[in-house]
């Protein structure tokens, strides 16, 4: 990445031109600069003072442990300890591995001349991540928006794609051919976190950034995009292993009767059809209609079949179940059921 080499380079420039002992280690300001340098400002920010904390509180263990005693296996072997322990702590973040790192080095490399190893260290990491900041601010990374939206508008495609190979699977010759949709639960739950990580980069993209100023977008609309469909995602988990137990018996057998396997079928295919369109299309509150519609048809089948004697429905009336939360999920301003997590991490 360019940015990186240019921090480096600068940082290195800048190095030999710090006061006192600092310009004799002039190797731990581009490492500082390599540290600090992140796809957001933010995140850059946020991992260069962590970083600095983390250096500061090694530099302060490593001090303790001097004033106590001098350098020994035992003394080494508690400052480490101690500063992995501390470094463990979730607020210390990235920042965190560099307290035992810190402390090693003071101890074993800053020998009789830990002071000065020790403020010519964190001097010259503080300048590289310094200068990492400025390169990133002054060469404005990109927002991310929209490889988040790209990512969105595919993950929507896969979930309509997966309904749509369920829906064939109902009218082929028993069992199936095509089984793949019966193994894509892991997968979609896996897209999913893929997806909400993309929209939370982008989201976070915006924070400091200048581009910000002149694209005004508004993600909200697409944190509610993701968590209907992690909604979605989970009710098409439930119906495809209720699916499978009725082809295959696994991994619990169930019974579909077989004049409902075509009208369910068709269900499917709407479903699949309202999954594909987002709120910002048109079309979404038709395709949405016409699903519901075809999802009554299972529910009159279902009907006709008790009244003629059939057996249990149960397993049928789960997918009908999980097919109308999924419509539920999709229309705008309705109540989306359980949340799988939080729409922003702050």
């Amino acid at each position: 990445m360019a940015k990186i080499s240019i921090a480096v380079a600068i940082a290195w420039s800048l190095a030999p031109l710090m006061p006192g002992t600092a310009k004799d280690f002039p190797y731990y300001a581009p490492l500082g600069a390599l540290l600090s340098m992140h796809p957001t400002l933010m995140r850059s920010l946020r991992s260069g003072v962590q970083i600095l904390a983390g250096v500061l509180i090694g530099i302060v263990l490593a001090g303790i442990v001097l004033i106590v005693s001098e350098p020994t296996v035992w003394t080494l072997s508690f400052a480490v300890g101690l500063g992995t322990l501390i470094g463990g702590m979730k607020w210390m973040g990235v920042g965190g591995e560099y307290v035992p790192i810190t402390a090693l080095f003071v101890l074993i490399i800053g020998g009789p001349d830990a002071d000065g190893y020790s403020i010519g260290y964190a001097t010259q990491i503080c300048l590289g991540i310094v200068v990492g900041l400025a390169v990133n601010l002054l060469i404005v990374p990109p927002l991310a928006i929209r490889p988040a939206r790209e990512r969105l508008s595919g993950f929507r495609k896969n979930l309509a794609t997966h309904v749509t190979e369920i829906g064939e699977a109902l009218v082929e010759r028993w069992p199936p051919a095509h089984d793949e949709w019966a193994t894509q639960g892991e997968a979609l739950n896996a897209a999913a976190r893929r997806v909400r990580t993309a929209v939370q980069t982008a989201d976070e993209s915006r924070k400091g950034n200048p581009r910000a100023w002149f694209n005004r977008a508004n993600l909200d609309a697409d944190y509610d995009a993701l968590l209907a469909l992690e909604n979605v995602t989970f009710h098409i988990r439930n119906l495809t292993e209720v699916l499978a137990g009725m082809v295959w018996g696994k991994p619990i057998p169930l019974e579909l009767p077989h004049e409902l396997r075509p009208i369910l079928s068709a269900a499917l295919h709407a479903v699949a059809e309202a999954i594909s369109v987002g709120v910002d299309d048109p079309r979404q509150p038709q395709f949405l209609d016409q699903a519901g519609v075809a999802v009554e048809s299972v529910l009159r089948a279902m009907q006709q079949e008790i009244d003629v004697g059939a057996g249990s429905l149960s397993p049928t009336a789960a997918i009908v179940i999980d097919l109308q939360r999924i419509l539920m999920a999709l229309r705008p301003g309705t109540e989306q059921g359980s949340a799988p997590a939080p729409r922003r991490n702050r």
